[in-house]
């Protein structure tokens, strides 16, 4: 039967009812009359009045003060490849990012991401001012950059201190989104002391966030409410169902690599020699382990400081350097913070043993 048929079916039924309940209701005879309705006054309250109001909501926070602080600082970064189809033909590819401005003499952080292996980079200051800027150090484990442009008294951002953020502050990306110039999100912090892996990298140190982080984003500034930089936007996370999740390096974490990026044009890291995995009461219970929590050392470099300190694999590190460890990103930092040529004290449990040795660091090598 067709759904029209059905449609007109339904159509007869209805007025049939309809026409049986018409002729039901005038051939009724009623009984009773109804009730008579009557105004009543036991209700009424001649005093009555609306409940006070309640406390009034907290409103936003007024983000301008923050915006005219922090933007004159941050530039847009255009780079240009010279790169090659495959029929041979040369053409020239175009990446945009952000970057801030930390001196006034024009050293600008950004990611590495955005300048490596680029040709040209050109700066846009936020009052429409352009520069050609050229590569003062890269650092691509920590996906930072630092650049220069040539200027004096240009203006410069405020560095702040990440170690004082707390989850759910109020924070503001701003950046070259898209390519389309200097554009502000608002957010909050979301986690903090988070680590990513990028393309066999692992990122250390991450603010998550909540403000909208858009291509051209990375190496722009994340500012605290008062105005000061306190990370640096890298990546987000793009997938089906998952909005919001941006990430952004704290300048706690990335003060000392722009230091050394600067000074030196490279940066240095000590080196245990190691391949590690986050202990988790899952993975104690299903490798024995005596403990839940640490650094379960996965591979062992021949030679390496940890070798020659006696460590094994399935060995758990514990403490390091007096630093209580808790998972594979605590003893990663750790031993950042260390100094190449260190002697470091390293607490490990094997079996259910907990001992005690010692490893001097090396350079972290090249390859």
């Amino acid at each position: 039967m067709s759904g029209k048929t059905k449609f007109i079916l339904a159509a007869v039924i209805v007025v049939a009812v309809t026409s049986i309940a018409s002729i039901w209701a005038f051939s009724r005879t009623p009984t009773s009359s109804p009730p008579e309705f009557h105004n009543s006054t036991t209700y009424t309250d001649p005093g009555w009045t609306f409940p006070p109001e309640s406390e009034p909501v907290t409103p936003l926070p007024d983000f301008r003060p923050v915006i005219a602080k922090v933007k004159p600082s941050v530039v847009s970064v255009t780079t240009e490849t010279v790169t090659s189809d495959f029929f041979g033909r040369q053409y020239t590819e175009s990446v945009a990012g952000s970057g801030i401005l930390i001196d006034d003499e024009g050293y600008i952080v950004t990611n590495n991401h955005v300048v490596e292996s680029a040709d040209s980079i050109y700066i846009e200051l936020a009052d429409g001012r352009t520069f050609s800027a050229s590569i003062v150090g890269t650092d691509p484990l920590s996906d930072l950059a630092v650049i220069k442009i040539d200027g004096t008294d240009l203006p410069h951002a405020q560095w702040g201190n990440s170690t004082s953020l707390s989850v759910g502050e109020w924070v503001l990306a701003i950046g070259n989104a898209l390519g389309e110039g200097i554009t502000v999100t608002e957010g909050i912090v979301s986690r903090l002391n988070e680590s990513v892996n990028v393309e066999g990298i692992t990122l250390y140190g991450l603010i998550q966030i909540t403000a909208a982080v858009n291509p051209g984003n990375s190496g722009g500034p994340l500012a605290n409410m008062s105005g000061e930089v306190i990370g640096i936007t890298s990546v987000k996370i793009v997938a089906s169902g998952v909005e919001s999740v941006g990430y952004a390096m704290s300048s706690d974490e990335a003060r000392p690599i722009i230091l050394d990026l600067i000074r030196d044009g490279e940066v240095t890291y000590p080196w245990l020699g190691v391949g590690l995995r986050t202990v988790s009461p899952l993975l104690a219970a299903a490798k024995d382990l005596s403990v839940d929590r640490g650094a379960l050392i996965v591979e062992l470099l021949a030679d390496s400081p940890a070798d020659a300190a006696g460590l094994r694999e399935d060995d758990v590190i514990i403490r390091f350097g007096g630093q209580q460890i808790s998972d594979v990103a605590d003893l990663v930092r750790a031993i950042r913070r260390s100094e190449i040529g260190q002697e470091i004290e390293i607490v490990f449990v094997r079996g259910s043993d907990t001992r005690t040795t010692s490893a001097q660091l090396i350079e972290r090598p090249t390859r």
